[in-house]
């Protein structure tokens, strides 16, 4: 069946530019809506190569007015001007979309719209299918039996019954449903109060618009009132949401067949605007010649990593590799690896799970290019024969255990624990990919990802063999054991050879600068080791306590959903967005605080803190999520996730995740445990230790609070810190003028969520919803808070100034943390990456501590030998098993430890805290 893409280019345009980050090249131009476009065509095309696509076209909205200008003036009057970054993306955008083959329309007089209705109707009336791609829902009204709608940015599909599911109207009402409710974007008004409800309960009632404007005297109510008056706009409103199929286009059908792309344009567009992921694709589809002159280009720019100035031709960085299948092969290979000052290591397994996994293959690199896959229990039929993994596992224990051997890896953790699951203690671990792109790069230029593939295609220019590609994915994914051992190799010894050439070119990155060189080699690749440890430890757990708490928040949610439905006035489902949204804001008459992309209003947390200051039902239902959550996540989740070999819980500390250095705890997350709750209290009472120990809690002090003294040297902040005060009521007495002494426990709230809300760049009116205060009164509390700490004041300015000018913000210990979107042109993007540049030195800045401290304590634990094991760090907090015998000498020294190292203008305090479960110690 012939197929026909229509995209809309517009749409696709603004999308992309508000969604990606403010990305730019080393000469300061704009390329975040140039990525973003060119990703989803090309998701696009992928999705649909397989049906064949025999038609496409792009199109965008052509300059100057069009016909529905000329009917209604105020037409798209309310829009505001195009940002200049977005402006300037648009003649390069159009340009590569040109070259990559698809045809381009932008035609004067008309929208995209009706170029897209127009052209979708011939297709489907010849037998064509139509996919029209857009984030516009005025097009759902096009949508037929061969024309659907999709939203690459979503991945959401609609034919009619999709489009009836989505809107509560059929396509062929969408321009009545249009009409009704209105369409802000375009600054056409519909009935007022008339929201995407009442408009499909008027539509089903009376058939179509037609049918309401006849009904229009026998509708009650305000909305009805409303109606009436808008019954004379309401044709006007009809034509102008209403997309023309019957255009007359200079051009046919047929001349929207693909094109062959432009491959030298392309290079010369993808070079200049360094993007260099597409580039190196369109190097691989010519001569290694070109190639390798469009690589120069990319290359030669300031922003490049420094990779070699020719790139090899696709694939030829493998043609090294080796496949070790019998003695004298494996023999070669042991010497070349004990002869190498660093060696590349990977383990290929039967599971993700660290704890359960089997090795299937090992992996080695002693130089770029020079790596080898050693298969040890594939098994599949016909399989050769594999050297058996216990020998060789025994021949390299000696190696893998050795300090004295350098070895490098990407993620190096999860190879350490499958190593483990043998009973080898790998050692000499001196560097890790992941960990050097996390401290170099994270945040930069919008980077998120720190995988093998990313890194390679970011800095190498490779394109790496995908695991999906081996194994499949799904439910018919077969496990790496099945792999055929040739193909196997291939993927596996390419993940050595990558980290080898990957730490080529990242860590003299790093050592050039001093700052990183530390964070790097002082904090991530030693807190590695540990977090190994803390995770092979994990922590026992009190199964039957929290399974009677949970039968016990099971009856207490039994008896809110009563109350819910009290308070109600009838019975609904509490858990159901659409019943919860129908109660509240059309029964009950709650006021709408927020609308969710499809336009209904919003039922989530935030709206409904927000409606529970002044109505019951939000509160029951606040409470109702919240015991909901705890439930499902802990007290029913925590029993099943017992190790059945250790007895205890192992969570998993991610590393490279959080931009300012915070660990993240997964599987299960012991970070978010509520503390301030009586219910998350208990669940923490469920951490024990086992007989004969105790469990000790070692957690800084307001570290935050003293991290911002310290930053902003101001005079006050430091001689409260210094002598010991309550920072809070210090704060207070500053501000309303009083003593100390005198200071009231409201006037102690005020300040204390002052102190905190400026870290995290609290405005006024968020200070004002935070105290239930006017504006104008929480206004005043900030000036008189900048005036009693003027360093605090200079602080923010400076740092604000500082991130303008250099892209980032620095911890104390040296961490670099990037704001892409500092020099938006978005001001609430731009605004965002102001608040986070003064919160994250301090955020920062605890992590690089907490880390430290972890380093600092298992140094001493290691060196006096003691039986005392850390289990968890939990933001500003760590929690150790201790024996009852060592128990007093670790919380003496534990406050000497965790603070010592660190070389701050104000002191740091540890409270330590002792129990036989983590709520007493906390």
């Amino acid at each position: 069946m012939p197929t026909l893409l229509l995209v809309d280019g517009s749409s696709y345009l603004y999308r992309a530019f508000h969604a990606m980050p403010d990305l730019r090249t080393t000469k300061n131009e704009p390329t975040g809506a140039l990525h973003g476009v060119l990703n989803m065509l090309r998701r696009l095309e992928s999705d649909y190569q397989a049906a064949g696509i025999t038609y496409k076209a792009c199109i965008f909205d052509a300059k100057g007015k069009t016909f529905r200008d000329d009917w209604y003036p105020e037409y798209k009057a309310n829009r505001p001007p195009m940002p200049d970054d977005m402006v300037r993306q648009i003649e390069p955008l159009n340009a590569a979309i040109a070259a990559l083959g698809w045809p381009l329309l932008s035609i004067d007089g008309v929208e995209a719209d009706d170029v897209i209705g127009t052209l979708a109707t011939q297709a489907a009336a010849a037998g064509i299918e139509v996919v029209v791609s857009t984030g516009d829902k005025d097009l759902a009204q096009l949508v037929g039996p061969h024309v659907t709608l999709i939203n690459t940015m979503s991945n959401e599909a609609l034919d009619e019954a999709g489009v009836r599911a989505k809107f509560g109207v059929p396509p062929e009402r969408i321009v009545d449903y249009l009409a009704l409710i209105g369409d802000a974007v375009d600054n056409v008004p519909g009935v007022d109060k008339v929201g995407p409800k009442t408009a499909v309960k008027w539509l089903d009632q009376y058939g179509s618009l037609d049918g309401v404007i006849a009904a229009a005297a026998a509708i009650g109510g305000v909305v009805g009132q409303n109606l009436r008056r808008s019954l004379d706009f309401l044709p006007l409103a009809r034509r102008l949401v209403s997309v023309r199929c019957d255009l007359e286009l200079p051009l046919a059908l047929r001349e929207l067949a693909p094109r062959p792309a432009d491959r030298e344009r392309l290079i010369e567009l993808f070079a200049h605007y360094e993007m260099r992921s597409w580039l190196r694709e369109v190097q691989g589809e010519g001569s290694a010649d070109a190639a390798a002159q469009a690589a120069a280009v990319a290359v030669g720019s300031a922003a490049a990593p420094a990779v070699a100035a020719e790139p090899l031709p696709p694939g030829a960085h493998r043609a090294g590799y080796e496949t070790v299948l019998d003695w004298p092969a494996f023999e070669n290979w042991l010497q070349k690896i004990e002869n190498a000052p660093l060696t590349a290591l990977d383990t290929e397994t039967t599971s993700l799970d660290p704890l359960a996994a089997r090795i299937v293959g090992i992996s080695l690199a002693v130089a770029p290019g020079e790596a080898a896959y050693l298969p040890l229990a594939h098994d599949y039929p016909g399989v050769p024969a594999q050297l058996p993994c216990d020998e060789v596992l025994a021949r390299l224990k000696s190696w893998l255990e050795s300090p004295g051997h350098a070895k490098i890896g990407q993620h190096l953790k999860y190879d350490q624990h499958v190593l483990a699951n043998h009973g080898i203690a790998l050692a000499g671990v001196r560097h890790d990919t992941l960990l050097q792109s996390y401290v170099l790069e994270s945040g930069k230029d919008g980077v998120r990802g720190h995988d093998l593939g990313q890194l390679a295609t970011r800095h190498l220019g490779l394109a790496t063999i995908p695991y999906e590609a081996l194994c499949g994915k799904g439910a018919n994914q077969i496990g790496f054991e099945q792999v055929a051992i040739g193909q196997a190799a291939e993927y596996a010894a390419e993940d050595a050879d990558l980290c080898q050439r990957l730490h080529a070119v990242l860590y003299p990155q790093i050592v050039a600068d001093a700052g990183l060189a530390r964070v790097y080699a002082e904090i991530e690749i030693p807190v590695r080791d540990i977090l190994f440890r803390m995770e092979r430890q994990g922590v026992l757990i009190d199964g039957e306590l929290l399974t009677r708490q949970s039968h016990e928040i099971g009856k207490r949610l039994l008896d809110l959903e009563a109350r819910a439905h009290a308070a109600a006035g009838q019975p609904f489902n509490v858990n159901s967005p659409k019943q919860l949204a129908e109660i509240l804001f059309d029964k009950l008459g709650l006021p709408v605080k927020k609308k969710t992309p499809s336009g209904t209003p919003s039922t989530d947390e935030e709206v409904l803190s927000e409606l529970a200051l002044d109505y019951p039902l939000p509160k029951i239902l606040l409470e109702s999520r919240q015991l909901a959550k705890l439930k499902g996540t802990y007290t029913d989740k925590l029993p099943k996730m017992v190790n059945a070999g250790t007895g205890r819980v192992h969570t998993s500390y991610a590393q490279a995740v959080a931009v300012t250095g915070r660990l993240a705890s997964s599987d299960p997350n012991l970070q978010n445990i509520p503390v301030r709750t009586a219910e998350g209290r208990r669940i923490r009472a469920a951490f024990i230790a086992p007989p004969g120990s105790s469990l000790v809690s070692a957690d800084y002090s307001q570290i935050e609070l003293r991290i911002m003294a310290h930053l902003s040297e101001d005079a006050r902040l430091l001689e409260a810190f210094a002598q010991g005060e309550d920072v809070h009521r210090a704060t207070a007495a500053e501000i309303f003028g009083v003593r100390p002494v005198d200071v009231g426990p409201d006037q102690r709230r005020v300040a204390k969520v002052i102190n905190f809300g400026l870290i995290y760049g609290m405005s006024a009116f968020g200070l004002a919803r935070e105290l239930d205060l006017e504006r104008g009164a929480a206004q005043a509390y900030i000036e008189r808070y900048f005036a009693r700490y003027p360093g605090v004041a200079r602080y923010m300015a400076t740092t604000r100034e500082a991130a303008r000018t250099q892209g980032y913000v620095e911890t104390v210990f040296g961490r670099r943390l990037w704001l892409p979107e500092i020099r938006s042109s978005q001001a609430g993007r731009r605004q965002g990456a102001e608040r986070a540049a003064i919160n994250a030195p301090m955020q920062g800045s605890a992590a690089d501590l907490i880390k430290s401290a972890m380093i600092a304590v298992q140094g001493w634990l290691d060196a006096e030998r003691l039986q005392t094991r850390l289990l968890m760090q939990v933001h500003d907090e760590l929690v150790l098993e201790v024996p009852d015998d060592e128990l007093a000498r670790v919380r003496g020294e534990l406050p000497r430890l965790m603070t010592d190292f660190a070389s701050l203008r104000v002191p740091l305090v540890v409270d330590v805290g002792v129990g036989a479960n983590w709520d007493e110690a906390h």
